[in-house]
This record gives C-alpha cells, sequence and structure tokens, in this order.
C-alpha cells in the first residue's frame, strides 16, 4: 500500500481512476483499525518515536480526492459540508467506545481504542490514534495525525495540536498513562513521554524551553529533535524574568514550563481519581 500511496499523491487530481479511490477507502480502513499510523514507536529514534511520512501523504490525498457534500442533520438549524472523503467516523456499541451525548464529532480515518471516553464538546480529527482507555474531555482537541497512548486523560480545555504538514515533520505524540491539566496546549510535535502529568495551564511547543529544576538541565527542541518531556515528570506553568534591558528594568517574567518533581506516590493516588469518571 505505501508505494502505491507515494504514487498517487504525485499525480494530478484530474487523472484519478475509481481504483484510486477504492485505495484511499482501504488506506483510511486500515487507519480507523490502527494498523498504520502517521507515526509510531520506534527505539532506533531519539525521541523513541519515528514518523511515517507516507500515512500522511494518505490523509492528505483524501482531503485532495474528496469533494464537498452536504452532510448536515438538518440543513436548516444544523447545516454541515465537507469533504466526502471524511464523513463522521462509524461507531456501534460493539466499538467499547463511549460517547457522551453533547455536540462531540470524530472524523472518520482515525484509531479510537477500546474503553475510550468521550465528554461533549470534544473532537478528534483524522489521522489521529487515540489508545484503549483513555478520556477526551469537554472542550478538547485531539488534531490530525496527533498519537495518544493508553489510559491518558486529556482534560478540560486541552489542545492537542495537529501536525500534518509538512509530511516528514512528527506529530504531537502523548505516550501511555500520561495526565494532560485542564487548559493545556501541545504543539509543534513535542513529544509527553509516558506517566507524564501537565499542570494546569502548561503550554508546550518548539519555541519554549523547559526548565528541569530536579535534574538541574534545560530541555529544548533542535531543528532535528522534538522537544521531550521525561518520563513521570510533573510539568507546570512558570515564569522566569528577563535578565537585561527594558524588561529588567521593568519587571517582566516570560511564561516558561518547569518540571517541579517526577511522579510520587502522592501524586499517582490523585491521578486514580480521574478512574472514577471512565
Amino acid at each position: 500500500m505505501q508505494a502505491e500511496i507515494e504514487k498517487l499523491f504525485d499525480q494530478k487530481p484530474e487523472t484519478y481512476t475509481e481504483d484510486h479511490f477504492r485505495l484511499f477507502q482501504e488506506f483510511k480502513a486500515a487507519l480507523n483499525a490502527g494498523e498504520v499510523r502517521a507515526a509510531e514507536p520506534d527505539a532506533r529514534a531519539k525521541s523513541g518515536w519515528r514518523v511515517n511520512g507516507w500515512v500522511k501523504k494518505g490523509i492528505l490525498l483524501g482531503f485532495r480526492m474528496g469533494a464537498a457534500v452536504d452532510m448536515s442533520i438538518d440543513s436548516t438549524r444544523q447545516p454541515f459540508f465537507d469533504k466526502s472523503t471524511y464523513p463522521v467516523k462509524h461507531f456501534t456499541v460493539a466499538s467499547g467506545v463511549r460517547i457522551v451525548p453533547g455536540g462531540s464529532s470524530i472524523r472518520d480515518g482515525c484509531f479510537i481504542g477500546k474503553g475510550v471516553t468521550c465528554m461533549p464538546p470534544m473532537y478528534i480529527n483524522a489521522g489521529a490514534y487515540v489508545g484503549d482507555g483513555s478520556m477526551v474531555d469537554s472542550h478538547a482537541l485531539v488534531g490530525s495525525c496527533a498519537q495518544v497512548g493508553r489510559n491518558c486523560h486529556i482534560s478540560a480545555g486541552s489542545q492537542i495540536g495537529g501536525v500534518l504538514e509538512p509530511v516528514g515533520a512528527l506529530p504531537v505524540i502523548i505516550e501511555d498513562e500520561v495526565l494532560v491539566g485542564g487548559n493545556c496546549g501541545v504543539y509543534e510535535g513535542t513529544v509527553v513521554k509516558r506517566r507524564a502529568v501537565l499542570g494546569t495551564g502548561t503550554i508546550l511547543n518548539r519555541s519554549t524551553p523547559v526548565y528541569d529544576i530536579v535534574r538541574n538541565t534545560v530541555l529544548r527542541a533542535t531543528d532535528d529533535e522534538p522537544l521531550v518531556i521525561p518520563e513521570e515528570a510533573v510539568v507546570v506553568a512558570g515564569s522566569r524574568a528577563i535578565s537585561s534591558g527594558p524588561g529588567k528594568d521593568w519587571g517582566i517574567s516570560l511564561y516558561t514550563p518547569v518540571i517541579v518533581k517526577y511522579r510520587d506516590q502522592k501524586t499517582d493516588t490523585k491521578i486514580q481519581l480521574e478512574d472514577l469518571l471512565r
């Protein structure tokens, strides 16, 4: 399938045939089943993950191939128009996913594991992967190609950014058992390793260094590597004083995320309370 998707990606839309549309449907079925992913674990990579550029090309193909169609529940009161290739994802009770009523939406072409809970309103975009037992809380977003592991909690108002283009860019990775607190934002291919905790309002991206006051180090993204939050790190929103110029004179501080501790029994006890909601 990879070679066919790569070849089709380079073709002009006017050359698409019925066979090409069938290929895309097969590709999307593989996305839905979790058989292909925009990124996957790779022990050889520094971040522990590698991007599958051909999968991202296949997702982009869907947007190129699809025509805008009427997907309205009610054309007068609730009009919806989107690409024919990306309707709302189909679920049944047998899917084992709990979607609480109230305006949530999950686009076709993403994997949603058994026991996932979706609290309204929330949104999961094409190409995403959400592992078994995770919760996506109210007003939360899981962006295109984002990879969320097992038993994670994406709390209310949090944004897991999408990284669809460029195709070679690593998407946002949230590994197993991560707690993303309310109103957090994780963007630009950041990798949050397993069992980490992001405190309320924490923002992570390629531009902002993370100060680890436990291990006395500063974590940064590079041109070649993403920002990586270590396993079991507890990250909170902090500030760092400007040390020179007018900013110093005016007493201005800039936002910076800070690792204040690593998970311990007390942290685990608090997190276990989240299980009661699932």
